[in-house]
């Protein structure tokens, strides 16, 4: 059709590519949110709130990994982390509604 290889891949390939494409990089995020054994290696355990993106945090994966193991089967604590697994739920399950919402705008957008 008279069309490089490079505007082939630009305009037909990548298009109808690009919905997988951003539908991956949403799972691998909300993977990242829930992943602990990365979490606990990388964010330092600090029990405070960061005042800085760079200082170390203690996020609720590391909270629910760390302390499960030590409840003593103390109903109030196996209470706070279920509610902290129950709020690390929720909050992954909004950015997926999210950005479900957002790959079905794509779909619609780069449609042939």
């Amino acid at each position: 059709m008279g069309a490089t290889r490079w505007q082939t891949s630009r305009f037909i390939v990548l298009r109808k590519a690009l919905p997988g494409i951003i539908a991956a990089i949403v799972l691998a995020i909300s993977r990242a949110f829930g992943e602990t054994l990365a979490v606990l290696m990388v964010c330092g355990n600090v029990i405070n709130i960061p005042r800085n993106l760079f200082e170390g945090c203690y996020p609720l994966p590391a909270l629910i990994a760390n302390n499960y193991g030590e409840m003593l089967s103390l109903p109030l604590y196996e209470s706070a982390l279920m509610f902290a697994a129950l709020v690390l739920f929720v909050i992954i399950f909004i950015f997926n509604l999210l950005s479900r919402i957002l790959l079905q705008e794509v779909e619609k957008q780069f449609k042939l």
